[in-house]
């Protein structure tokens, strides 16, 4: 039976990557009390909830004008993930939504569905956050994947550090 985990409302959130640029692991890990749960994202899917949080927040904002902005500042120390780094499970769908009641938006993290699974025997663990804690982790996921191997400027690959076969530099043209 699939677990599905609550932490309403979480002390902190956040991702992080751990390993060297190339060779990283992603994460996203919520602590509640004594209570920390670590899953393993993808870093397109760091890059696209980032997006999507701000996007998120300013509809939020159109939604309820009279919501104070949510800040987000952060502290670097504070957003490196905390020992212990035992993954749950490995994130296939992120969502987020909004409870007015309680002004705190859920990030739900739905475990990857493995081949012959249903979508409903899967993990799922919801991370019931403030909108602050939310921004802050979008802005320290931007600037933890842009720590990364830098972009080629032809292909838009990332650049190994061993060296870099360009498909825009083979030769051929379009």
């Amino acid at each position: 039976m699939p677990d599905e985990i609550d932490l309403k409302p979480v002390n902190h959130i956040t991702t992080d990557a751990i390993g060297q640029p190339g060779k990283r692991i992603f994460y996203l890990q919520g602590w509640q009390k004594e209570r920390t749960i670590t899953l393993i994202v993808e870093k397109i899917q760091v890059q696209s909830l980032a997006v999507g949080i701000e996007q998120f927040l300013a509809e939020l904002q159109n939604r309820f004008p009279d919501l104070e902005d949510a800040s987000a500042d952060y502290t670097e120390d504070r957003m490196r993930i905390h020992p212990p780094v035992d993954p749950l499970f490995r994130v296939g769908e992120i969502g987020l939504g909004y409870d007015a009641d309680t002004d705190l938006v859920v990030l739900v993290a739905r475990e990857v569905v493995t081949e012959g699974a249903e979508s409903s025997e899967t993990n799922v663990v919801r991370f019931w956050c403030s909108r602050s804690q939310l921004r802050a982790m979008a802005r320290w996921g931007i600037e933890l994947v842009a720590r990364g191997r830098p972009t080629c400027p032809q292909c838009g690959e990332p650049i190994d550090p061993a060296g870099h076969f360009c498909p825009k530099k083979n030769g051929h043209k379009q």
